[in-house]
């Protein structure tokens, strides 16, 4: 069990250096040999013992160790800590060891969750899909997202995207998000959205400062670009007149009610991003079935899409867009795990279903 643990946080070590983060990676390399050692990191990580990869137990250590240094629990550890003005040095990981042995019953309660990240940048890697469904149908869009943590990318239209000399949304948007695309941009339509909505099974309230902290905590320290457009969001969620529903309810169950509920004149759109992963195979199928018997009630006048961005076999992230009543399912990018950048389809083929 100490080895797979030990695994796991190799592998997310390597995601974190691939994904610009050295110091992350330099603790879990380090945390790694902890866990071999049966040492405190091992003892807050036992009760995880033999989960898998999806549940990403590295991050969830680190998301709550974080968090007690962003409350100032943990000062010697926090000069390290670039997101509460530290710099990366000598010392982090015995500081961090620190941190783990004095709040190592926190720390095992809280690795218990798993990690909310809401990572808005994902909203760059949904837009295309968003704009197809508006530009093809012509319709208004119903957004209804699955797995919505605190509703961040619920609000995606509101946002300003830039890459190059290329631009979607307004100007003056409070949240922008650049460098979008890793070649030629697309050409996207422009969308409205009448209805926002999304459930969680434990939602994040953003509105209060214990969801913020929540958020914050997973957002790697040295990483200030995701962290500055996390802050924006909570922001814009917080002034947001009205703010998009977010519900605490089973995902299948949630949604089966809403999907009933057709509306002529308006797209559907079912959006999920980095959520099946944390589902069961029973969980997948039924998730499957569901949207497949609401597709064959779509119509020209009352479409359905489901637009996801998840991690394929092989561990990369894709964009894909079933749409009804036609039923065919498109890839239409690969993405990095935080959305960014955004490979179009231009250049990929599409997987028909």
């Amino acid at each position: 069990m100490k080895d797979h643990m030990a695994g796991l946080c190799l592998a997310q070590a390597e995601l974190c250096s691939r994904l610009g983060s050295p110091m992350y990676a330099a603790l879990l390399e380090s945390a790694a040999e902890d866990v071999r050692a049966g040492g405190p990191t091992w003892e807050v990580l036992r009760d995880l013992a033999g989960c898998s990869e999806g549940a990403y137990p590295a991050l969830r250590l680190l998301g709550s160790v974080h968090r007690v240094v962003l409350e100032g629990r943990a000062p010697e550890l926090a000069v390290h800590y670039p997101s509460v003005g530290g710099t990366p040095g000598e010392g982090l990981w015995e500081a961090f060891r620190a941190v783990v042995v004095e709040h190592s019953d926190e720390l095992r309660a809280l690795v218990e969750q798993p990690p909310q990240t809401n990572e808005v940048g994902r909203s760059a890697a949904l837009l295309g899909g968003f704009t197809t469904v508006a530009g093809r149908t012509g319709l208004p869009l119903r957004v209804l997202e699955v797995g919505t943590s605190a509703g961040l990318n619920l609000l995606w239209d509101r946002y300003r995207y830039e890459s190059d000399s290329w631009s979607w949304g307004d100007a003056d948007a409070p949240v922008v998000i650049d460098d979008v695309f890793d070649g030629p941009a697309p050409d996207l339509a422009p969308a409205r959205v009448v209805e926002r909505a999304g459930c969680d099974l434990d939602p994040v309230d953003v509105t209060q400062d214990a969801g913020r902290l929540t958020l914050l905590s997973f957002i790697w320290p040295d990483q200030h670009v995701r962290r500055g457009r996390l802050e924006a969001a909570i922001q814009a969620f917080r002034d947001a007149d009205p703010q998009p529903a977010v519900e605490r309810a089973d995902a299948l169950t949630w949604l089966d009610e809403r999907l009933a509920q057709r509306l002529p004149g308006v797209a559907t759109v079912v959006t999920h991003s980095v959520v099946v992963t944390y589902f069961d195979d029973e969980s997948r199928r039924a998730l499957d079935e569901l949207l497949t018997r609401h597709g064959r009630a779509a119509t020209p006048d009352a479409p359905l899409a489901r637009l996801s961005l998840e991690a394929d076999s092989s561990g990369q992230f894709e964009v894909r867009l079933r749409s009804w009543p036609s039923g065919v399912e498109e890839l239409l990018g690969t993405v990095g795990g935080h959305g960014l950048p955004v490979r179009w389809a231009s250049s990929l083929t599409p997987a028909h279903a």
